[in-house]
Parts: structure tokens; C-alpha cells; sequence
């Protein structure tokens, strides 16, 4: 049995699918199991991370454990961790961060900063892990979706901004295969995952507008007004301000290099951001 984290967020979702259909049984954790919509073959389990919850008894069983940053920050991930190991959880599969370079400059930034310090708990806990450090999420282009939908326009700060967005089936698909690893193959591997092509801020705009079927623009805004749009209770303004900065150091060159790392690891090509923006035409319409 899988323990997934983040359950109904979009990597979450997938892999419940992807662990469902070979057919291995999965407890769903969720604040909310009422709206979950998560397939009926699931365990869902009501659990808010962030409270001061006894978390051992969530984990009772499991062969594995997804954790995902996102699902109540760093602090609840030390509580799980440690709950793993108190449960005797063999195996953690971490949703880790590209920025992590296990190097000094993992410090410069929120991202990187706060998933390096969980990577180095992870490794401290004895558990045979697997991080799975993918970076430019295709999901991010979903918080221009308000916007298209309105008035069929981007504003960022940005158009020139180059990355590699990785589809989130690609990832849940890298993640079912470390979880599901009887071999050994991936225990103690760092995985560094891209989507399969460098675009830039405009083409992904451009992709969204072939998918939908409409014209989209993508209007310039300044750094400060797309920082205060990125904040939110997990993301502090400070943060926003250095990850809008960071992405305007990659107009000259992307940050990260495309990596072949989701067809080694998973067997199947990545798929390409305009397979995305087909999958989630809907959002934008």
C-alpha cells in the first residue's frame, strides 16, 4: 500500500491513477475527502498536515511514502518523515525541487532553500529514498487561466523567460516507478526532470492559444505586480520577489538543461508543453 501526500493536487491526482492501475492500493491523504473526486478504489483519509496531529497512525501499513512539499510546507514534512520512520515506512519518494544543486547556492532562494532542507532530512532519516527533482511545472501556466478565460491576455513579467515544462503525468509516472521499485534500482537516486523542449513564456502562451482554439496575448507587467500576484500563505512576498527574479535571469538562457531523465526512467518520451495545453484546454475555456 502507497501513502500519497498532496493527493487531489495535479501531480497527486495523477499518480493515484497511475498507482491504481497497476493495480496497487493507495490511502489518498486530503483536508478534505468530501471533495476529493478521487477515483473509488482509493483510501481516502482526512488529514491536515499542518495541524498537531499524532501522523504515525496515517502511515500504519504503508510499503511507501510520496511526499510533496506543497502538501503543508517544511514542517509538516519533518513530521512525516519522522512518522515514517516510527511506522517503519521503508521507502520516500520525495517531489523535490531542480533549484536543489546540493551545493551553497541551494541557499539563495526559497525554492531550492526550502527543499534541500528537507532532502537533508530525508537522508538523515535511514529510509531508502528517491528524490525526484523536477523543475518549470507546465502546471504553473494554469495561473494565466483566469486571465485567458476573461480576456484572452498573460500578463507577465517575463514573455522572454526560457524553461522546459514538464507534464505532471510525467512526473507521477517517474514517481509509480521509484515507489513501485522492487529492484533497487532507483533507492538513493536523484532524478533530475524536465520537459522534453525549451520554450519560452510566449510559446507556451502561443501552445495554450493553438489548444483553445482563440487568440491569447501576453502583456509585459512589472516584476513588483507579478510578485504580489504569486504571493499566498505559502509563498511569501520576499519569496515571490526572488523566484520572479530568478525567472527573469532565464530570458538569456534557461536555468536548467533539458534532461532525457523521464525516458530513462519511465520508458516513454516526455511529453511536450503542447500535450499539455491540449489536456488542459479546458481550464483555459
Amino acid at each position: 500500500m502507497i501513502v500519497v501526500t498532496g493527493a487531489t493536487g495535479n501531480i497527486g491526482r495523477s499518480l493515484v491513477g497511475r498507482l491504481l492501475e497497476e493495480g496497487v492500493p493507495v490511502r489518498a491523504l486530503t483536508r478534505d475527502p468530501a471533495r476529493a473526486g478521487l477515483p473509488v478504489r482509493t483510501e481516502v483519509v482526512r488529514a491536515d498536515l499542518t495541524a498537531d496531529t499524532d501522523l504515525v497512525p496515517l502511515l500504519g501499513g504503508a510499503d511507501a511514502l510520496f511526499l510533496n512539499l506543497a502538501a503543508g510546507g517544511g514542517e509538516s514534512a519533518q513530521r512525516l518523515i519522522d512518522a515514517a520512520v516510527e511506522a517503519k515506512v521503508p521507502r520516500l519518494v520525495l517531489n523535490s525541487s531542480l533549484g536543489v544543486t546540493d551545493t551553497p547556492d541551494d541557499e539563495t532562494n526559497f525554492i531550492s532553500r526550502s527543499h534541500a532542507a528537507v532532502e537533508r532530512a530525508v537522508r538523515a532519516s535511514g529510509l531508502e529514498w528517491t528524490f525526484l527533482r523536477g523543475g518549470n511545472y507546465a502546471t504553473n501556466a494554469l495561473g494565466w487561466a483566469p486571465t485567458v478565460r476573461r480576456d484572452g491576455v498573460v500578463r507577465d513579467p517575463h514573455p522572454g523567460a526560457q524553461g522546459a515544462p514538464i507534464h505532471e503525468a510525467d512526473l507521477a509516472d517517474a514517481a509509480a516507478v521509484a515507489l513501485l521499485d522492487r529492484a533497487g534500482t532507483h533507492v538513493h537516486q536523484v532524478h533530475r526532470l524536465t520537459g522534453p523542449e525549451v520554450l519560452t513564456n510566449a510559446q507556451q502562451v502561443a501552445a495554450i492559444a493553438e489548444a483553445i482554439g482563440r487568440p491569447v496575448r501576453i502583456e509585459q507587467i512589472p516584476e513588483d505586480e507579478a510578485a504580489e500576484a504569486m504571493a499566498g500563505p505559502h509563498l511569501p512576498l520576499a519569496a515571490a520577489r526572488e523566484l520572479i527574479g530568478l525567472f527573469g535571469r532565464t530570458v538569456d538562457a534557461p536555468v536548467f538543461p533539458v534532461t532525457d531523465t523521464v525516458a530513462r526512467v519511465t520508458g516513454h518520451p516526455a511529453r511536450p508543453f503542447a500535450q499539455w495545453a491540449r489536456d488542459h484546454a479546458a481550464d483555459f475555456s
